[in-house]
């Protein structure tokens, strides 16, 4: 699976609206399968990290594919996103 690390020392400095269009793609790509699998928990993780960055389309979408995940799926992707969050 495809994986997209942003671990380079410039992120931090980025604004918080580019960091949120950076994410939101990312959610994209794993929602659509763009150059990677399909990975609705990877998708909602990633849009629920944009929408925590100030991404209204990403909070949309998380909302979206919520509807269509179970609650099992929803908590891992929370998890995931609360980890990321957490190290970064």
């Amino acid at each position: 699976m495809a994986r997209f690390e942003m671990l380079e020392a410039g992120f931090g400095a980025m604004g918080a609206t580019a960091q949120a269009d950076i994410l939101f793609e990312l959610g994209m790509m794993y929602a659509t399968g763009r150059d990677c699998e399909t990975d609705v928990v990877a998708a909602h993780k990633w849009f629920n990290i944009a929408a925590i960055k100030g991404s209204v389309r990403a909070a949309e979408l998380r909302s979206e594919l919520s509807a269509a995940m179970s609650k099992a799926e929803i908590a891992r992707a929370l998890r995931e996103a609360r980890e990321w969050m957490t190290m970064h």
